[in-house]
């Protein structure tokens, strides 16, 4: 029996789904999922808010002291700064504003992940140096998109889809003036690096080099900086924040 033909045939199939294996792999990665949740707010910002008075800067990666950070989304307007991250993820949701962790669950899978309020942390306080604002001229804003659902009650700068566009419309108080958004608009394009495969690159080398180094060390309940070993005026030995006195998180030893 010739089993060229058959063989052949097989060769065949087998050519037209290595590209097909390609995209599913593609689909599935986190890289894609991070880039469907901010493409989902770059759209959806531009139907929900009026363009005249939100400004949006996507995909910002700054310098800072230790290496880079990356924003997902900055909206600028008279109503403040808001830095957003976004969370493209699936399952029950479960998290509180001052838990180090979150944890999604699917089905009777968990996987404990970095509470997004903590990680936006770094973002805000960049822009704060850069821009020389204030607490109340800068919101710490985080998005969830995705087949998810929120199991306990989030802080309400925590939102589900389309849901951010409603908390920034909620800040009615003015609190920068048209000239100063032009300027702070204009500070953050100056400020940031080029948009190149090459600054991607450098920034996912930093953030790996983070993880690897937070694994040896203990992160601050409240901000999730790295924590020192301070003594009290008693004498009495526990672990302190090293963004101490702008943080105050302690922990037992």
């Amino acid at each position: 029996m010739n089993f060229s033909p058959i063989i052949s045939q097989f060769f065949q199939i087998f050519w037209y789904l290595i590209p097909l294996l390609v995209v599913v792999g593609i689909l599935k990665s986190s890289w894609f999922k991070g880039f469907l949740g901010e493409f989902i707010v770059n759209i959806s910002s531009k139907w929900l808010l009026d363009k005249n008075k939100y400004h949006l800067l996507k995909n910002v990666t700054l310098p800072t002291t230790d290496g880079t950070t990356q924003i997902d989304h900055i909206i600028v307007s008279i109503y403040g700064v808001f830095v957003v991250e976004t969370k493209n993820m699936k399952g029950w949701i479960f998290g509180t504003e001052n838990q180090r962790t979150w944890t999604q669950k699917i089905y009777k899978h968990s996987n404990k992940f970095q509470n997004p309020l903590h990680q936006n942390y770094k973002h805000v306080n960049t822009l704060e140096q850069l821009l020389g604002l204030k607490k109340n001229q800068i919101h710490s804003l985080v998005v969830f998109v995705g087949d998810c659902t929120f199991k306990t009650v989030m802080p309400e700068n925590v939102t589900y889809g389309i849901g951010y566009a409603k908390y920034i419309k909620s800040k009615k108080q003015p609190v920068l003036t048209p000239k100063e958004v032009s300027e702070i608009i204009n500070k953050i394009e100056k400020g940031r690096l080029r948009q190149s495969f090459n600054t991607n690159l450098v920034h996912v080398t930093h953030v790996k080099e983070i993880k690897n180094k937070k694994k040896n060390t203990i992160a601050c309940p409240k901000c999730g900086s790295q924590m020192v070993q301070r003594t009290s005026k008693k004498g009495n030995t526990f672990w302190g924040c090293s963004r101490f006195p702008k943080c105050r998180g302690t922990k037992n030893m």
